[in-house]
């Protein structure tokens, strides 16, 4: 099979190389997936360079999250067949033609979604799942401001805030991006954050400031977040896309009364193992009614396009790559 291969870790994914390898087969409790799609994480580059908090032995397979048809089962497997469509995740593994993964971690593929859109849907939704309603416990009728509301993290956020009855107030630094998710998700209101937004933010909440802000970028957004920020909001740190890890005059948070809420999504399954069922659970069932975009999808000999299409931030959305292609 065709795999593509970190064979050394390096700057801009200069270790890694499509080779032809030994196709795996399942062990116990495994299964092995034709990958139709997988889905292209900021962890996936950043494995690439040795920057993530796991790191595989070299040489490994990248690519966090799959979708397939189940094409060998492994001993004790019963829950699958072959040929089923499937979704799930790897912790590497998906920028293959052929992935292993514990059967424990895929589910069936939900039938409105493509198998693009299946890949690229657990880690957005689930991270705006339980940022929105498990940390800040978002109610109908807030408003919600979502920073890198083009990124998939974000364009998730701006979708679910929508569905929990939200008024949800895109933010980019991108009139052309914001103008496809006006169109797409009808957010209330967008904001280029481009020179400054916190004005914009009171006047569209009528002098209140953003009751959540939901913040992937950190740096100056994080900053600026801190002063349109309703007296009891929760400002959910999600990550630092911009490089720069800010930090906080504690007086603004006891002066404005409002909260500063980490968000590892992952890590809130694992250790309240009963949540996290719940939240998986939970963003599956809304699947069919969830818009999961995928911008553009790549074959498995431009993975580098791939790549930098996600690394300087040209999409809308979720980058695919199509080892079937």
């Amino acid at each position: 099979m065709r795999a593509l291969l970190v064979e050394e870790l390096a700057p801009d994914y200069g270790g890694c190389v499509v080779k032809e390898i030994e196709t795996p087969a399942p062990g116990p409790g495994e299964v092995q997936v034709r990958v139709r799609a997988a889905a292209v994480n900021f962890p996936d580059l950043l494995q690439t360079r040795g920057e993530y908090q796991h790191k595989p032995p070299l040489p490994f397979i990248p690519g966090l999250e799959i979708a397939g048809e189940v094409s060998a089962l492994g001993e004790g497997v019963t829950a699958f067949q072959i040929g089923e469509a499937v979704v799930g995740g790897a912790r590497i593994g998906g920028f293959s033609e052929y992935a292993v993964t514990p059967a424990a971690g895929l589910r069936r593929k939900p039938a409105g979604l493509s198998f693009s859109q299946a890949a690229g849907y657990a880690t957005a939704y689930l991270t705006a799942y339980v940022s929105l309603v498990r940390r800040a416990q978002l109610q109908p009728g807030e408003w919600v401001l979502v920073h890198g509301a083009a990124g998939g993290v974000g364009l998730a956020a701006v979708d679910l805030a929508k569905h929990l009855g939200a008024k949800v107030i895109a933010a980019s630094a991108s009139d052309e991006k914001l103008a496809t998710v006006q169109a797409e998700y009808a957010p209330d209101a967008v904001v280029n954050v481009t020179g400054g937004f916190r004005e914009q933010v009171k006047e569209i909440t009528g002098g209140r400031g953003a009751d959540v802000i939901y913040d992937p970028v950190g740096g100056d957004v994080f900053d600026e977040s801190t002063r349109c920020i309703a007296f009891d909001g929760r400002l959910l740190v999600v990550g630092f896309a911009s490089g720069r890890l800010p930090t906080l005059p504690v007086n603004l948070a006891l002066i404005k009364g409002f909260s500063v809420m980490g968000v590892r999504a992952g890590e809130y399954g694992r250790r309240f193992p009963e949540k996290g069922r719940e939240n998986q659970a939970a963003i599956w069932a809304l699947a069919d009614r969830m818009k999961p975009r995928v911008d553009r999808e790549f074959p498995l000999n431009d993975w580098r396009a791939a790549f930098d299409s996600l690394a300087e931030r040209k999409v809308v959305g979720k980058t695919i790559v199509r080892p079937d292609l």
